[in-house]
């Protein structure tokens, strides 16, 4: 009989791309079940690798630029276009990754203090897909290195932000519990013309006790001390863009039927999005909230990003299921692919294992969502640059002791069954 087996897993961070990380999965599976009828299905979460897989799965292609980094300096950089034209029909559609310009990668060790770090080169990235014509642009946030509620985006996209004295607010979220005023006239026009459509983990929300610079901002290199600076500072952001944006970009509708589609942070209800603690405002470092307040919507990752993948249908014809990252822990429930995978699957009644370059606290609680079994991918104590370095090496391998062991406990159950005494 052949086994029919899904490998879906997500990208590891700084080390390979979810398409890399699927074929080295693949390898470990042939050496076990040479014959195994596998279907690869690498997905992304608005990190890392985000633009480039929708380009190749929407026939669209990468546009490389250059523009400013998360500390500051000119980095290579990219966006994709797909439609207009093509294999995909539709106005074209451009796709930011936040991470291809503002994510932690790009952050050197030793200048990782996300009170400084900025998004404003993600703001650049949108103004060149308008360039391009672009007329509907999707963001990817995930793996990002900043923590300035998207201010910087804002700068570049022509607001200005200014403190007490009417000085502009230098960049970083460092910087925001001085923020003043923001004046929007500067503001790029052809914002108001465009669909801006947000992929965020709708669990981040941008202040409060799971704000967003408590829960990530350690993560990034804040002390505290920074971590307290940063909440404060995105309180202050929030406050401020409500009253000085949101009014000028979406006021509240009239009563009315449910709004349709397009541009602008009114929920459903009208009422007009909080963001402080509306689903998603808090993705990138607050980027969310800074796009919501100058129209975009705020749209859970994966109903966007696993659009015409067909990932139901395909989870529910394997006989079993792999997914990985690059860590597993009490995140990993909040809207991680793993969790997603594990999730869809168990619809269907599809065992799933996770396999991970670390386990940390909270991994058990992926058993909740249902991931049947997990495993660590390192043999050994090693460093950080060599894990990095052999991830390939390692998830081959391990994907092979794991099919082993399997193996080994179905040849178990037949044989107990074999000998168990009849009715």
């Amino acid at each position: 009989m052949t086994h029919r087996i899904a490998i879906a897993p997500s990208g590891f961070k700084e080390s390979l791309s979810a398409a890399r990380v699927a074929e080295a999965i693949a390898v470990g599976v042939r050496r076990v079940i040479p014959d195994a009828d596998l279907d690869l299905i690498p997905l992304v979460d608005g990190g890392e690798g985000t633009a480039e897989a929708l380009a190749q799965a929407g026939g669209g292609r990468l546009v490389p630029c250059t523009a400013t980094g998360p500390v500051g300096d000119p980095v290579p950089s990219h966006f994709a276009l797909l439609g207009g034209g093509g294999t995909t029909p539709g106005p074209l559609t451009a796709v930011v990754e936040m991470a291809a310009v503002a994510g932690l990668a790009l952050v050197p060790p030793g200048l990782r203090h996300p009170g400084a770090t900025t998004t404003y080169g993600v703001g650049e990235l949108i103004r060149a897909a308008l360039d391009a014509g672009a007329r509907r642009i999707l963001i990817g946030c995930g793996d990002s290195g900043t923590s300035d509620g998207g201010a910087g985006a804002l700068q570049a996209l022509g607001a200005r932000l200014t403190d007490r004295h009417g000085r502009e607010l230098r960049r970083g979220g460092g910087e925001l519990h001085e923020l003043e005023r923001i004046a929007p006239s500067g503001l790029d026009p052809r914002l108001a013309r465009t669909e801006l459509l947000v992929a965020c983990n709708p669990y981040n929300v941008l202040c409060g006790k799971r704000g967003v610079a408590r829960v990530f901002g350690p993560q990034k290199g804040a002390t505290p001390a920074e971590v307290e600076l940063l909440s404060a500072g995105l309180e202050r952001w929030a406050a401020v863009l409500t009253r000085d944006l949101l009014p000028a970009v979406a006021p509240a509708p009239e009563p009315g039927p449910e709004p349709g589609p397009g541009p602008g942070p009114a929920l459903a209800t009208g009422v007009p999005l909080d963001l402080r603690t509306a689903p998603g405002t808090g993705a990138s470092g607050g980027l969310g909230a800074g796009l919501a307040a100058v129209g975009a919507r705020l749209l859970p990752r994966y109903d966007v990003l696993l659009d015409g993948l067909d990932l139901d249908a395909r989870l529910a014809r394997a006989d079993f299921v792999i997914t990985a990252e690059g860590a597993l822990d009490h995140q990993t429930v909040r809207g991680k692919i793993p969790a997603e995978v594990a999730r869809r699957a168990q619809a269907s009644g599809v065992p799933v294992l996770v396999l991970a370059g670390t386990i940390g606290p909270g991994a058990q609680d992926v058993r909740a969502v249902g991931v049947d079994a997990y495993s660590a991918i390192l043999p050994a104590p090693m460093t950080l640059v060599e894990a990095i370095g052999r991830s390939g090496e390692l998830l081959a391998d391990a994907t092979e002791r794991a099919l082993r062991i399997m193996a080994l406990g179905s040849r178990l159950g037949e044989r107990a069954g074999r000998y168990a005494p009849s009715a």
